[in-house]
């Protein structure tokens, strides 16, 4: 993901989003704090931190709530050294009963032009309980499908 610098193509934001999204499915914390740079900035919803270790730290912790986690990113802008993404994950919430959820959000992300890291990172997200009482129904990333070929469009908001 660092071999894609600034400043960004269409085409190089792109690689950069889908190179972030096959990164954070794989549920490593330690692999994914590799694309940041050891200063970067985060806002995760409420939680405002920086830094490797607390990166490090707070997936470890996302990824023990958030069971099956599936993530999809899509381009929505990029301007030089910047991208805006849209997202989309789907989890069991271990901390609600295994009920399924959605998440549907948008990040902000800055590069370091040198290391092409990422040194700043801004998420808002809102979750949507899936099916009556979370029990999934209306899954869009079940187990065997390929999370880019999902069509998602507002109806099925």
């Amino acid at each position: 993901m660092a071999d894609i610098k600034p400043p960004f193509t269409e085409e190089t934001a792109r690689k950069k989003v889908k190179a972030a999204q096959d990164m954070w499915n794989t549920q490593d914390p330690p692999r994914v704090a590799q694309g940041y740079t050891p200063t970067c900035i985060w806002r995760n919803r409420t939680s405002f931190f920086s830094g490797t270790e607390n990166i490090v730290e707070f997936l470890t912790a996302k990824w023990k709530r958030e069971h099956n986690y599936r993530l999809r990113k899509e381009l929505f802008s990029f301007h030089d050294d910047r991208i805006a993404v849209q997202f989309w994950y789907e989890y069991q919430d271990a901390t609600d009963g295994m009920r399924w959820k959605r998440c549907y959000g948008l990040e902000d992300w800055t590069f370091d032009r040198e290391t092409g890291k990422m040194r700043k990172r801004m998420m808002s997200g809102n979750d949507l309980l899936l099916g009556p009482d979370g029990n999934g129904e209306g899954r869009w990333f079940v187990e065997g499908v390929d999370v880019n070929e999902v069509p998602i469009s507002e109806k099925h908001w």
